[in-house]
């Protein structure tokens, strides 16, 4: 870390340009992407920055608001401003959590193989600092006479700003349900509201823990089509008691359900009866398109809300949340009660304080950066679909995607069909091609090894 702050080469156009707020941002923002600044480096001050500059004071705070809001820049109490660990790529973590070297990065788990997986986050982005506050917020905690079924109140209260401010849904503490993920809400509901015998749809391809969880309650899973846009609602059998949907980013196809097709579900669900489990994946993780209104805040009496940090965060740390009608929260905390099911109260805590300080989005921020440019590495490869949004795509094949896999790994990349997201015979010949879990530089590895097994 730097202690004297950098010298930049900045020059604003105070007669034809863009206000000079906005020149400001673009100009510190081009300089951390491009190198110029590097990660640990000490910005002036507001005084210092706006006297060189011959601007107003009020110039440079807009400027470093908005580059703190996007998670390039960052305070240090007593210290000054810094630029984050954003660019021009995240630093891995040795075993001991402490930083090393891009050049020293620890290698996939086979060093041999660089594993495209679906779903995982880049545990290694997740920063040291924050994670040890959100424990150490925890372990000061007195544990609760008994926990309660529903979730810590205080945690219930910040998810409720959370889920106002990233998602546009209007919920209260009394809305919300706090979970160990996405399946064990799906768990709950199932437990609550389906019969052995019953009839669950979910996505053909879809999820294949839902199909999982919903057999064994003992119901009958229908699949239910999907097509480059998501599920289609006028295919949907008028018996379901409940459907398993994946709007903001289908998984695994990629497609966001349009908001026609939004509204058809809904009033769908309205018609014949049936409950929505809306998996929100993938929403945080958008690129070069605007957030669509979930589910639940079209509807929220037919739509059951599901979140979770095993993707923004990591699956490691189990803990999400369900945002429902009032009554069917209360339905589901009683039942949770009767079986003495309930999500340990530590990580309730730990969670609760990367919410409360605002870490948490500032985290999202900086990895929506990192996995925008793995992504945009990847965009060389032709044929993909689903780049959207989230933390992988699906390559469409001409030739059998099985033996693309085994050409792939005889390269040194380990790929999956999506052939195990079919309940029945799969009807697309793809892989997946997931970039969350290794870095950048294995992704334009990837890419190189991959090129020549595509038709030009």
């Amino acid at each position: 870390m730097t202690t004297s702050h950098a010298d930049l080469p900045l020059v604003l156009d105070r007669l034809t340009g863009p206000p000079l707020a906005s020149q400001l941002t673009g100009q510190l923002r081009d300089a951390v992407t491009s190198g110029v600044l590097l990660a640990g480096e000490r910005l002036p001050s507001t005084r210092e920055l706006a006297a060189t500059l011959g601007v107003s004071r009020t110039v440079v705070t807009a400027a470093y608001a908005q580059l703190f809001a996007e998670g390039w820049l960052e305070g240090r109490h007593g210290s000054g401003t810094y630029v984050s660990d954003v660019a021009p790529a995240l630093p891995c973590l040795s075993a001991s959590g402490t930083p090393v070297p891009a050049s020293t990065s620890p290698p996939a788990p086979d060093s041999d193989l660089i594993e495209m997986r679906a779903g995982i986050p880049w545990a290694a982005g997740i920063d040291t600092a924050m994670w040890r506050r959100a424990w150490r917020h925890a372990g000061t905690r007195v544990p609760s006479f008994f926990p309660g079924p529903y979730g810590l109140p205080e945690l219930r209260g910040v998810l409720a700003d959370y889920l106002r401010r990233g998602r546009g849904i209007a919920v209260g503490p009394d809305h919300l349900l706090v979970t160990r993920g996405v399946a064990h809400g799906l768990a709950e509901l199932s437990a609550a509201l389906v019969e052995p015998g019953d009839r669950v749809g979910v996505e053909e391809p879809g999820y294949p823990s839902a199909r999982e969880v919903f057999r064994r309650a003992g119901a009958e899973v229908v699949p239910c089509r999907v097509d480059a846009d998501g599920v289609v609602p006028d295919e949907l059998p008028g018996d379901l008691r409940l459907l398993y949907t994946t709007p903001a980013h289908q998984y695994p196809l990629g497609g966001r359900l349009p908001v026609a097709r939004r509204q058809a579900l809904t009033s769908w669900a309205r018609a014949t009866g049936a409950v929505i489990a809306e998996d929100d994946y993938d929403s945080e993780f958008r690129y070069d398109v605007a957030p669509l209104p979930a589910l639940y805040s079209m509807d929220p009496e037919v739509v059951v809300y599901l979140g979770t940090t095993s993707k923004t965060l990591t699956p490691a740390l189990g803990v999400g949340w369900l945002a429902a009608s009032p009554a069917l929260v209360r339905l589901l905390a009683q039942a949770r009660e009767k079986v003495s099911d309930r999500v340990p109260e530590p990580v309730q805590h730990a969670l609760l304080a990367m919410l409360a300080s605002g870490d948490l989005e500032r985290h999202i921020r900086r990895m929506r950066l990192e996995y925008a440019r793995r992504r945009a590495a990847l965009m060389a490869l032709p044929g993909l679909r689903g780049d959207s949004a989230g933390m992988h795509v699906v390559l469409e094949l001409r030739r059998p995607a099985a033996d693309f896999v085994a050409g792939a790994a005889e390269r040194g990349v380990g790929l999956s069909t999506v052939d195990r997201f079919f309940a029945g015979d799969p009807v697309i010949n793809a892989v997946i091609l997931g970039y969350g879990a290794i870095s950048g530089s294995q992704v334009r590895r990837a890419v190189t090894a991959l090129s020549p097994l595509l038709p030009a």
